[in-house]
């Protein structure tokens, strides 16, 4: 199965998680400023929340998707205020015709002092564990 990780990353939290998922998998986690090179049956693609959005890259990279080219989308990413990323992402991947799987990951990020150290290490054993149920 091909597999590729996509992150963006404003202060590091989506870099450590996709980490973890290239561990997991195997595969080299890339910032989005990295296009998909090759058709890929599964790709991981994670970010944060800043002020109620992701960041504007991720739509970039997003735009530069072909749906023939990707077999299904995992979202992850952290957020110390809104619940998860996951939903702007779903929605951002769906209106370009990209399926995405219902499986994804989020868990606390902090912003300064609110959830300060996440993720933190649990956090990130529980997206091992997560990507690991996937295989």
């Amino acid at each position: 199965m091909r597999t590729a990780i996509r992150y963006y990353s404003k202060f590091g939290h989506s870099k450590a998680m996709a980490d973890v998922i290239g561990e997991v998998c195997q595969v080299g986690a890339q910032p989005v400023s990295v296009p998909l090179a090759e058709p890929v049956d599964v790709l991981f693609l994670g970010a944060g929340i800043f002020l109620g959005k992701v960041n504007a890259k991720i739509g970039e990279f997003i735009r530069t998707l072909d749906p023939s080219q990707v077999g299904c989308v995992v979202c992850f990413g952290s957020s110390a205020i809104v619940d998860s990323p996951v939903p702007l992402l779903r929605k951002m991947l769906e209106e370009r015709g990209i399926k995405v799987c219902d499986q994804s990951f989020s868990c606390l990020g902090s912003m300064g002092p609110v959830h300060a150290g996440h993720p933190n290490a649990e956090d990130l054993e529980l997206l091992r564990s997560f990507v690991t149920s996937l295989k």
